[in-house]
């Protein structure tokens, strides 16, 4: 695509087979006329309405992407943090066995398996994400919190799946979010930017982990992994208060922009897919969406593209484990899982402003992948130092940043009708989630250095999938 005019570069052959499609999907057998501008946008010259439609896109991008980045970083941390908590003395504590802890990492995604589609599918429904993020923020924070009070493997196993059902709410509704938002050229760099929450979380939480490992284990009669659920879970739920009073609803009825900038903001997105992306409550119905998203075949070759992706993925839960293994201590360990992750941030970053930039995606997703298969080789056959910390500085990158690209590619493949769209987004996001459940086994501790293997297969196969 060029930069000319980047927000009107839909042709209208494009939009006429588009909306022939979607017409066929809703049982419709004709043409959706074309609409027209809405009043206060409809005489601006194209010099205005791009310089109109730039400062638009700034004062969403304030508004929205640094509260949805900050509620995703502790997302991210809030179900991660069981792996710094294990070097911060939790198995020993709570008498685990191997296969009791990979246990209750696996169950959250159960959890978080089951949630997602019911819960994109009733957030497009009642149509108040400024209200049921945050809230659900703030129950997952509680349940983070609890967790410290676990005194045996049932009380943990009851909080990880809880928090995994609650926790699954925020990440396809955001991506969903975005996506009533902005348009599909804009949403692979703010879908990179979201996620780079969850890349920031990987520093931040060993950064965090090896503070309290150092400075608070024992302190007030409770051992390190205790305070850090509880410092952790207690900073979500103050966080997330702060959630309904910054973010909007969707740009038909946010009050802080002008009455020309919603008209905008509206009308941008109906050039963008054809049709107007607001259905009144009352007109839809929770199933119909999940039924749309099914039978559309893009629905299961993205799922499956992802699926593998997520699978390798897997190792970035199991992340202070894997670097345990270069030899250190444990705040060490937990100092040294930080850089890996600040450089997936950057790649990831200029990956999707590319992808965007250009339009293009496939490239954007395999050549990335091919850098992760050759960082889980080098991890594999080599026991030395140096080489091994490359491969793992180089595993978060080259999982996740064609990942990202992925993420826009589901909204920018099935852009409508809305409940199609929130249903595709969470039900790809589940099954793919689903293969951290039993890749979670795959990490128990064998003779050697032979964790990161069993993923590299999966990206393989994701590779070869997508082809």
């Amino acid at each position: 695509m060029t930069n000319s005019d980047p927000e009107i570069n839909t042709t209208l052959d494009e939009k006429r087979d588009i909306e022939h499609i979607d017409a066929e999907e809703l049982g419709q057998h004709m043409h959706i006329p074309k609409r027209e501008a809405p009043e206060l946008v409809r005489d601006l010259t194209p010099e205005v309405r791009a310089e109109l439609e730039a400062k638009l896109r700034r004062k969403i991008d304030i508004r929205l992407m640094p509260m949805v980045i900050i509620m995703y970083i502790l997302n991210y941390i809030d179900r991660n943090n069981i792996a710094a908590a294990r070097l911060a003395g939790m198995e020993d504590d709570l008498n685990l066995t191997e296969s009791q802890y990979l246990t209750s990492v696996s169950i959250l995604f159960v959890g978080y398996l089951l949630m997602q589609v019911p819960s994109n599918l009733y957030l497009n429904k009642i149509g108040l994400p400024a209200i049921y993020l945050p809230a659900c923020m703030i129950v997952w924070g509680v349940i983070s919190t609890a967790t410290a009070a676990c005194q045996n493997f049932a009380g943990l196993v009851v909080c990880r799946f809880f928090l995994g059902f609650v926790e699954a709410a925020y990440f396809p509704g955001c991506l969903f979010y975005l996506s009533s938002w902005y348009t599909r050229k804009e949403l692979g760099l703010r879908t990179a930017i979201l996620y780079s929450g969850a890349l920031i979380s990987g520093a931040f939480s060993g950064l965090i982990a090896a503070g309290i490992q150092g400075n608070m284990d024992g302190d007030r009669g409770l051992r390190a992994w205790r305070w850090l659920f509880i410092i952790e879970g207690a900073a979500t739920v103050f966080i997330a208060a702060f959630g309904f009073f910054i973010l909007p609803n969707f740009p038909r009825t946010t009050k802080w922009l002008t009455e020309q900038e919603r008209q905008l903001a509206v009308w941008r997105l109906q050039e963008d897919i054809g049709m107007d992306d607001w259905t009144g409550t009352e007109d839809q119905s929770l199933w119909h969406g999940f039924k749309l998203a099914c039978m559309d075949i893009k629905t299961w070759v993205l799922m499956g593209l992802l699926f593998g992706i997520v699978g390798a993925g897997s190792v970035t839960t199991f992340f202070p484990s894997v670097v345990e293994t270069i030899g250190y201590g444990r705040v060490e360990t937990l100092l040294l899982t930080a850089p890996p992750y600040v450089l997936a941030v950057i790649t990831t970053g200029l990956n999707a402003w590319h992808a965007d930039r250009t339009g293009e995606r496939y490239f954007h997703v395999v050549l990335p992948l091919l850098l992760g298969i050759a960082s889980f080789i080098l991890a594999a056959a080599t026991h030395a130092t140096a080489p091994r910390y490359v491969a793992m500085m180089l595993m978060v990158s080259g999982v996740y940043t064609g990942y990202v690209v992925v993420l826009a590619w589901i909204s920018n493949s099935i852009p409508r009708p809305p409940a199609k769209r929130a249903a595709a987004l969470a039900f790809i996001n589940a099954v793919s989630n689903s293969t951290s459940i039993w890749t979670s086994y795959v990490y128990i501790n064998p003779p050697g250095y032979g964790k990161p293997r069993s993923p590299l297969l999966f990206v393989i196969c994701n590779k070869n999938s997508h082809r």
